[in-house]
């Protein structure tokens, strides 16, 4: 039976659900690099030419293991431009008596997805993605009923199910989460373990000057692109992490350091986001390597987290919230971004740091994302829907289903503490003891007030000030509430005057993006 067999650019592992019991002989693999995917935002540079590399070099591995691949690139002449438009033109092409598909990441592409059936009268096949542990409906299933879906929960079903770092139906060292050992800040160090960095072969050279050509007002820069865009190099990467970084993963997971991209992070993410890397997998090497004794548990737990605790738990948030998750406004902020998330031209240290490292390679890592750029939208009340369009745009590894309830969600607290439990918000005290960042700053992170204080540390009072009435009931808040009601009110008075003055300022410089 000829089946048409698409896959999409997030789907790029040779095991994916649609390629399953397939007979090569009577199959065309469809691949398709359009216009529609490409500028539905203003993806970053490296993150379009990481993408539109793999999937070039995935089709050739594809070919080479005896699949018939059908390749449209994006500077065909033909090009549609969409998704449904290569269907429509791969059918009059192949003939195809039915199409199976694995299913979309996103709400968005899921829709085309859904009508492909109807629109072309053909059998279409959406087959569950086997790269996650967890289907839709048992996520759901888990999640009814509960007055919280506090993640901690359901990561300890996730470490039951698969049975990593598990003893005897108990977890290893007694403890579920390692994560209070994992906060240790880090200096500068020339021992520092550094990620492989891949030269571009001519396939993705030749995407560099697509891309540059294409798009050449999209931000970021593709200067120092150095990515994995295969299989294998993604597999030297992850070698190179469990030997080298994941030993002190876990006690400086939370650190940042003036000049330092990667420090002790796997760099991973986009290539277990792609498909090149299959996370279970991982997971399961981070555990060997700590029964071998050569990672302590807290770095290999901290790491195994993040997969199967945090990464399958925001998937099921996407996809059980549904297609207006990106409209909510608990906190009802309205602000634009900042030009400077745009430029990284700003005298504030952290944010040039972490939106100059993001614009120059698409990476930063958890907490630069969190603790600093996303901070800093929270406590200036940055809408989160454009939030939300920024970390879409401008890191590697976003796609929407995990980078959405990440920022909406975690970050901006949009969705009134569905997945959080309380607003990331902090003050510059936070982001000086995680990192050196603050010594390099213009401003002084010890003062509150005048014009040499930290904006960090006036905008979180008055954060906290202004969402009284919304946030003063949480139990995660007492403690700060308790400080701002104890500082005299001549001090609140000039502290949220300075919050103000920032603001104005703020709101007064044109954007540029």
């Amino acid at each position: 039976m000829p089946t048409l067999i698409p896959i999409l650019g997030d789907q790029l592992s040779p095991r994916i659900s649609a390629l399953v019991d397939a007979d090569p002989a009577a199959a065309t693999i469809l691949m398709m690099e359009v216009r529609e995917e490409a500028s539905y935002v203003r993806h970053h540079k490296a993150k379009l030419a990481y993408i539109f590399s793999a999937m070039r070099h995935h089709a050739a591995a594809l070919r080479e293991a005896g699949w018939r691949v059908d390749y449209v690139t994006l500077d065909d002449p033909a090009n549609s431009g969409s998704f449904t438009g290569e269907i429509a033109r791969a059918i009059g092409r192949h003939a195809p008596d039915r199409i199976i598909v694995t299913e979309a990441g996103e709400w968005r592409v899921a829709a085309m997805l859904d009508a492909w059936e109807t629109l072309f009268g053909l059998p279409v096949e959406i087959r569950a993605d086997g790269r996650f542990l967890v289907s839709h409906a048992e996520f759901a299933e888990w999640a009814d009923g509960r007055d919280a879906l506090v993640m901690e929960n359901f990561y300890r079903v996730m470490r039951r199910r698969t049975g990593l770092l598990m003893e005897g139906g108990r977890p290893a060292g007694g403890r579920w989460n390692f994560d209070a050992d994992n906060r240790r800040p880090a200096k500068a160090d020339m021992l520092m373990p550094r990620p492989h960095a891949f030269q571009p072969d001519p396939i993705t050279q030749q995407v560099l000057a697509m891309v540059e050509s294409r798009f050449p007002d999209n931000p970021g820069s593709l200067a120092h692109f150095d990515y994995a865009v295969t299989a294998r190099e993604a597999e030297l990467q992850a070698y190179h992490f469990f030997r080298h970084a994941l030993p002190d993963f876990g006690r400086y997971e939370d650190a940042m350091v003036s000049g330092e991209r990667h420090l002790w992070h796997s760099i991973l993410s986009p290539y277990i986001n792609s498909g090149l890397l299959d996370p279970l997998a991982l997971c399961r090497r981070a555990e060997a390597e700590y029964r071998a004794g050569r990672v302590p548990l807290n770095s290999a737990e901290g790491y195994i987290r993040q997969i199967i605790g945090w990464r399958e738990y925001v998937r099921g948030i996407y996809w059980r919230e549904g297609p207006d998750y990106v409209r909510r406004n608990f906190l009802d902020h309205r602000r634009p971004l900042p030009a400077f998330y745009w430029t990284g031209d700003t005298d504030q240290h952290c944010l040039r740091e972490v939106v100059g490292q993001t614009l120059a390679s698409g990476h930063a890592h958890h907490i630069q994302r969190l603790m600093v750029a996303g901070n800093f939208a929270l406590l200036i009340g940055a809408d989160p829907a454009e939030v939300h369009r920024w970390y879409l745009e401008i890191y590697v590894d976003a796609y929407e289903w995990v980078e959405l309830p990440n920022t909406l969600g975690m970050s901006q607290y949009g969705d009134g503490g569905l997945l959080g439990s309380k607003p990331y918000a902090a003050s510059g005290a936070y982001i000086n003891r995680m990192s050196d960042y603050c010594r390099h700053c213009r401003y002084d992170v010890s003062q509150r007030v005048g014009e040499d204080a930290c904006p960090f540390n006036a905008l979180y009072w008055d954060f906290l000030a202004r969402h009284r009435p919304r946030l003063g009931d949480n139990r995660r808040l007492a403690m700060p509430y308790a400080n701002w009601d104890r500082m005299p009110a001549q001090e609140q008075a000039a502290v949220r005057g300075q919050a103000a003055k920032f603001l104005a300022k703020l709101d007064a410089a044109p954007p540029d993006y």
